[in-house]
């Protein structure tokens, strides 16, 4: 890709869609599908061409099911040769996070699947127990939604910060009626409030529940060193073959997610000059040009996108 240093970055819940596989599925890497399905229990291809929008709002279906997308999108990425000489760094927003370990090499693809199960049936247990939600703050300053979110805990209920995504996007989690005094006050901090269909408050102490879980399956996981570096999404910083990953995946559950200052550590320290998002939709394309607008910005949502990257073969 014209040796520009490139970093690599995966989407995470909340870009699902019905039928999101449909594109994939006559590549070679397709493939990659069966052997996921036998690693989860699940049949993944119904879960990525043919089952409802409805039904993969379900938290652990919405997470495999974008995941394994991303993954078969990275594996043909890889098998057509257009990330040549090869990504300098890479990142995940929360779910996102166990892909680009798979990119990474500190996870076998087989193994982060399984992981991303137990993460997705644990949230949704934990959801069910503890009902929450989320809601996006786009327009205010982060400065104000913590004062807001702040004021609301205090007086009338959960709340806390989730995500600080980009200049002008928070995400704020917690119970519906704490939730709901957000959306009704946001307009006073000159913020839209737009509910997101996540299934519970994640990144929040209620997750708490799933953390504990998560943390029995990634006692069976193996991690390795991998081949660059990953950036945590818990604390923005690049991790190279010293990381506690099972930590840091436990302590994600509970904690927000830094991507504003994710995308600062690939831009700035690791020096990728261009990034590219591998998975479906281009959620956090559009976050990461409010980011850094002098980064050159790719999405890969499908195999027409492979072809258009620079340096792709005819």
């Amino acid at each position: 890709m014209n040796d520009v240093p490139i970093g690599l970055v995966f989407p995470g819940q909340g870009t699902q869609r019905q039928g999101m596989g449909e594109p994939w599925r006559d590549t070679p890497s397709w493939a990659l599908v069966a052997r996921m399905s036998e690693a989860v229990g699940e049949d993944l291809e119904e879960l990525l061409l043919w089952t409802s929008a409805e039904r993969l709002r379900r938290t652990d279906l919405a997470q495999l099911a974008v995941f394994t997308v991303s993954s078969v999108a990275h594996a043909e990425a890889v098998r057509r040769g257009v990330l040549d000489p090869g990504p300098v760094a890479c990142a995940g927003h929360s779910l996102g996070e166990y892909t680009a370990l798979a990119c990474a090499g500190v996870l076998t693809p087989l193994d982060a699947a399984a992981l991303v199960a137990a993460r997705g049936r644990a949230m949704r247990t934990a959801a069910e127990a503890l009902p929450g939600t989320m809601y996006a703050l786009v327009g205010a300053p982060l400065d104000e939604v913590a004062e807001l979110t702040r004021q609301v805990r205090e007086s009338v209920g959960d709340a806390w910060i989730a995500n600080v995504n980009a200049p002008g996007q928070t995400v704020v989690s917690g119970s519906p009626q704490a939730m709901a005094a957000i959306a009704e006050r946001s307009r006073s901090i000159g913020a839209k409030a737009i509910a997101l269909q996540t299934g519970g408050a994640f990144h929040s102490p209620y997750m708490a529940r799933a953390a504990e879980e998560l943390r029995i399956a990634l006692k069976n996981a193996e991690f390795t060193d991998g081949r660059l570096p990953v950036v945590a999404g818990v604390d923005a910083t690049a991790y190279a073959g010293d990381a506690d990953w099972p930590e840091l995946a436990v302590r994600q559950l509970t904690s927000p997610v830094l991507w504003q200052r994710c995308v600062a550590t690939l831009t700035g320290p690791l020096g990728c000059r261009r990034l590219v998002e591998i998975g479906p939709g281009k959620t956090l394309a559009g976050l990461i040009r409010r980011i850094a607008p002098d980064v050159e910005v790719w999405a890969v949502d499908g195999p027409a996108a492979l072809d258009a990257l620079p340096g792709a073969r005819p």
